[in-house]
């Protein structure tokens, strides 16, 4: 996808209306995020966005060159990509790209725990699943985490009990 950076950020999941328009399931914190894109990308190819709305926790948009329903159902179940180049996110909030891959160590004795390999989105917040000798399930909020550095990859966590390395 030439030499920009892309984020996959929601699928395409229905048609609405008949004019064309996709409903898109978003993948961001809410469907709000991708209203600021004018251009989306569906298969490395760019769609310019001509107008979009949130509506029931979707975005829904009209796409240039999609104006019919028929048009519009074949992009059913495709991914959307956005250019994650002039993104800027507010302090304390990360993409899951940047996240997963990270080194996850004990803040408070250094230890290396494992790698976070997902972020599991849960109704109550996202946790953190941490692969190391086994598996670590950690709530992503304050007082679990102390601290992610993306830039040099590690991310340091405050083990409480039930989650300690030691298991005599």
């Amino acid at each position: 996808m030439n030499n920009k950076i892309f984020l996959e950020a929601g699928r395409i999941v229905n048609t609405h209306g008949v004019r064309g328009e996709v409903k898109i399931q978003s993948f961001c914190d809410s469907a709000d995020f991708l209203q600021q894109f004018d251009t989306l990308y569906i298969d490395e190819t760019p769609i310019p966005v001509l107008s979009s709305r949130v509506h029931k926790n979707f975005l829904l948009a009209r796409l240039k060159a999609i104006d019919d329903v028929d048009s519009a159902a074949r992009l059913r179940g495709k991914s959307i990509f956005v250019d994650r180049s002039g993104i800027v996110l507010p302090d304390g909030q990360y993409f899951i790209a940047d996240l997963e891959g990270l080194t996850v160590y004990d803040a408070k004795t250094g230890s290396t725990i494992g790698t976070l390999v997902e972020v599991l989105p849960l109704p109550a917040g996202d946790v953190y699943s941490v692969k190391g000798e086994r598996e670590y399930l950690i709530p992503a909020k304050g007082g679990f985490i102390d601290e992610v550095n993306v830039e040099e990859g590690y991310l340091k966590i405050n083990l409480v009990e039930g989650l300690a390395l030691d298991e005599n």
